[in-house]
């Protein structure tokens, strides 16, 4: 071992540089993947081993769905949410000035429903995020302390979705985190997306566990009332269009007071047609909101976001320079580094998706974590060079 340190000693300084830094960035990667993303594997044990505190009460509940041109949506959830196993909730549809048949269906369902309830936000009403504003309408009209907001386009797991959500609401619980997944279909955008959603999620849970609320998900979110009052709902960020499911929670967020949720019962199964337009705008909405978000928090992404770019670099650095100088040594370091950073990443991304459900990823992994910073990066400089406010519009 000796030998082949005096050996390395005997290279370049920018060889000893990249090989430095590489072993920097792999250990900064493994310690996000290994305390942070590997939080739901973790959690999942203990909940097989009954260590997790769960209620047995059931508090009245009011489900909150924004609803804009989603008659067909409507059509196939809403029943699902009205004929949950649960003894007493809600459920407010806001409907967001839709032209299609929404209005006359939600006539037609109020009859049949008696915990139904419909209200509209006005199509010439301007806001700078009618998704906001129609949530201060559904939240405000609720009768119960206990919310939860799914989408209208979102299917809940189960007949049972509503009690495993609201089997967390312990003494001290504030905010529960549910999982959301898209329905799976063809197609290379879809599995993209996929793959995000998985590691979002991985991400936000990973954190909230280590009671450091980053985000959730508004297709599967669950707070209280008088959270939501108390905090003068999104008035911190009414200037932006997003901010609802991270900027909100990050604000009324205690290290104790988040817990998730991820059971198939408990998950919503999302049911949207996804375009690269569509996709590219979720992103630079996010990376508006991103910017606002705790000193904290934006220096772990910050970190994380670095050294993932970093590893990267300093590989591919690598592997050319043993390329080059046909050197065993460098390549061996190369494909060592590699080795571990790949199979921490497959072990723990795969062992998540089983938990949840998901599909698994295997080589597919490589390409998209070399295209994902790529495309942020895209989208930034697209953004800041743009003269357009919807620069994907």
């Amino acid at each position: 071992m000796q030998e082949y340190f005096e050996i390395l000693l005997l290279y370049p300084n920018w060889i000893k540089f990249i090989i430095v830094g590489l072993f920097v960035s792999l250990l900064i990667q493994l310690f996000y993947y290994l305390h942070y993303y590997n939080g739901i594997i973790r959690y999942n044990r203990k909940i097989k081993k009954n260590l997790i505190g769960y209620t047995t009460s059931k508090p009245p509940v009011s489900i909150i769905v924004c609803a804009k041109n989603e008659s067909e949506n409507l059509e196939l959830n809403l029943p699902l949410l009205l004929e949950q196993e649960y003894p007493q909730y809600e459920v407010i549809v806001v409907n967001d000035g839709s032209t299609d048949e929404s209005c006359d269906l939600l006539e037609r369902l109020d009859k049949k429903y008696s915990n139904l309830y419909h209200t509209f936000l006005p199509m010439d009403a301007k806001y700078m995020s009618r998704k906001k504003m129609c949530l201060n309408v559904g939240i405000k009209a609720a009768h119960y302390e206990h919310l939860i907001i799914v989408d209208a386009d979102c299917e809940p797991g189960s007949k049972k979705w509503l009690s495993n959500i609201m089997k967390n609401y312990t003494p001290e619980t504030d905010i529960v985190l549910g999982y959301s997944d898209f329905k799976k279909k063809n197609g290379f955008l879809y599995r993209l997306i996929g793959y995000e959603n998985l590691l979002s999620t991985m991400q936000y849970m990973g954190y909230a566990l280590k009671g450091k609320v980053l985000r959730g998900t508004s297709r599967n979110l669950s707070y209280k009332k008088s959270s939501f009052i108390n905090n003068k709902a999104f008035s911190s960020h009414l200037n932006l269009e997003y901010g609802d499911d991270d900027l909100f929670l990050q604000e009324i967020a205690t290290s104790k007071n988040a817990k998730i949720e991820f059971s198939p019962d408990s998950s919503t199964h999302t049911n949207r047609d996804l375009s690269f337009k569509n996709y590219m705008y979720d992103k630079e909405r996010r990376m508006m909101t991103q910017s606002r978000y705790k000193g904290y928090l934006k220096a772990l992404l910050f970190i994380d976001c670095l050294s993932k770019l970093m590893f990267i670099i300093l590989l591919i650095g690598l592997i050319i320079g043993a390329i080059i100088g046909k050197d065993v040594i460098l390549a061996t370091i190369a494909g060592g580094v590699f080795l571990l950073n790949f199979t921490t990443q497959c072990v723990v991304i795969n062992k998540t998706a089983s938990i949840l459900q998901e599909s698994k990823f295997y080589l597919s992994i490589l390409f998209f974590e070399l295209i994902r910073p790529l495309i942020s990066l895209y989208v930034a400089i697209v953004k800041t060079f743009s003269k357009n406010k919807n620069t994907w519009g």
